[in-house]
């Protein structure tokens, strides 16, 4: 019984730190009503976020009594995958809830809005040119938590050097300084920073400032959510779009990457292999897109070039603001769209998709086994990349690691397009929303709308949840809950 014991006090420190996970959002719930005093709203809407924030403050704060003030214990990566489990599973459904009471949108709409939100992917059903500002501004402030990693900013005041679990489990593994503390403060720093620099610019390039906190927002966090029914095209400005563009290549990066660029270690930045991949997808698939899809669609040069830039950085850092609709688009164009969303953004940093390092990985080890052939076989090579934080050398479980991810990736992608192609949609249609959700990106060539069937919007909620979470903490962390639980059973039944 002493095991069960020991179990039990572990799974009420998980639900320890899930209830501060949930006090912390129960906040967060509040910052729309900041917009009262300047727009109007009915009575209905601002109860909503009032009941729904006091109803996770209590769950939260029930929930918190759980962990002792004395506790001071390590947490492993598998305690730190189930609660980002259970505090995202449980911030999602409550994050909904004002969405429903307001009556906007039903359940399953309002779900896949807020994980759409979480996970800064920027997919929407809401009607932005009908709904309101608290809406709007409360859907970027879902997507300033989930770029930053909702267990990251919500624990990083009070975990202290016992937090490496939830930060690893947040699909977090470069550290910035070796105390993890240090390492989330300097995050935030960095992200927002980047905010509050780009609110101050797009307000200088003209742009509204409620707009500007949305839009800065979501660039840095490259979720691309907008207050714009075109997006960024709506403004019709190339400051504007040369703005966002800086803004999605730096939230596409790895943050210990801008930390060591805050240091000045210009060199040691550029040599990071991931850095580098970046800039190789950009310079090929920019051309190839102006080339073959962009410049026969406008009558400029100039407009095609500004086209080709945007939308590849946007579908690269998996932000998925855009200047244009899709339906034009030769099957060359969205191809490249697709190829692009897939391979993702940067790891450590608020983009999804495969991630620029992992592809990186698989290129330099299949290079790597080609030039195994050429070598004695009794000749023992070590091998290793540039990363954020210094010389990584590479493993075969290292390799293995990434090859599995990858694999699962591809897995989940094409049976999510055999289910939207068997309801009725075209492959290319299928490909590119599927993509876009896997990889949290947020571009749509219209199968996602208000009047998407149920069934759609279900198995794209669950593909940009899993995207986000990375798959293998989500499937380990269930696995987990199962077998623990059935410990638990067992020993009572013996007893």
């Amino acid at each position: 019984m002493k095991g069960v014991e020991i179990l039990k006090s572990r799974y009420k420190l998980i639900l320890g730190y899930t209830g501060v996970i949930l006090l912390g959002v129960s906040i967060a719930m509040l910052t729309p009503l900041l917009t009262i005093p300047f727009f109007s709203y009915k009575k209905l809407e601002i109860f909503a976020f009032i009941a729904t924030a006091f109803f996770t403050a209590v769950i939260g704060f029930n929930l918190k009594r759980f962990v002792a003030k004395e506790t001071n214990v390590t947490m492993s990566i598998q305690e730190g995958g189930i609660v980002v489990l259970l505090s995202w599973i449980t911030t999602l459904i409550l994050s909904s809830l004002p969405f429903v009471i307001s009556g906007q949108l039903n359940f399953v709409q309002a779900m896949f809005e807020v994980v759409s939100g979480y996970t800064t992917t920027g997919l929407s059903v809401v009607d932005v040119r009908e709904t309101t500002h608290m809406v709007l501004l409360w859907r970027s402030v879902m997507q300033f938590l989930g770029g930053v990693g909702l267990v990251v900013i919500m624990l990083s005041a009070i975990i202290g050097p016992h937090g490496v679990g939830l930060y690893n489990a947040e699909a977090r593994s470069d550290k910035l300084v070796p105390n993890i503390r240090k390492t989330t403060k300097m995050i935030m720093i960095i992200y927002v920073s980047y905010i509050i620099g780009g609110i101050i610019l797009y307000v200088l390039a003209g742009m509204p400032i409620f707009d500007a906190i949305n839009h800065s927002i979501a660039a840095v966090s490259t979720g691309g959510f907008s207050t714009k029914y075109e997006s960024i095209g709506y403004y019709n400005s190339t400051t504007i779009e040369l703005i966002t563009i800086i803004l999605m290549v730096l939230g596409t990066i790895n943050f210990a990457a801008h930390a060591i660029l805050w240091k000045g270690k210009v060199k040691e930045f550029l040599r990071i292999g991931e850095f580098k991949t970046m800039l190789f997808m950009f310079s090929l698939s920019i051309p190839l897109t102006l080339f073959f899809t962009t410049k026969d669609m406008f009558e400029s040069l100039s407009k095609s070039i500004r086209v080709a830039v945007f939308e590849i950085i946007s579908a690269v850092s998996t932000t998925g603001f855009s200047t244009v609709g899709y339906t034009d688009w030769n099957d060359f164009g969205i191809f490249i769209l697709v190829l692009m969303m897939i391979i993702g953004g940067g790891t450590g940093s608020t983009a999804g998709g495969i991630k620029q390092y992992r592809v990186y990985i698989l290129f330099k080890s299949l290079w790597w086994n080609i030039k195994s052939y050429v070598f004695p076989r009794n000749v023992v090579k070590e091998y290793s990349v540039n990363r954020a934080d210094g010389k990584f050398y590479i493993s075969d479980k290292h390799i293995i690691e990434v090859c599995s991810i990858t694999t699962i990736y591809m897995i989940m992608f094409i049976i999510s397009v055999i289910i939207l192609m068997a309801h009725g949609y075209g492959m290319r249609e299928s490909i590119f929303e599927i993509a876009s959700c896997l990889s949290t990106v947020g571009l749509s060539i219209g199968i996602t709308s208000p009047n998407a069937p149920n069934l759609v919007l279900i198995i794209e909620t669950i593909m940009m949840f899993l995207g986000r979470l990375e798959f293998i903490v989500v499937f380990y962390s269930i696995l987990r809950i199962i077998r623990d639980f059935k410990f638990i059973k067992s020993q009572n039944l013996e007893n």
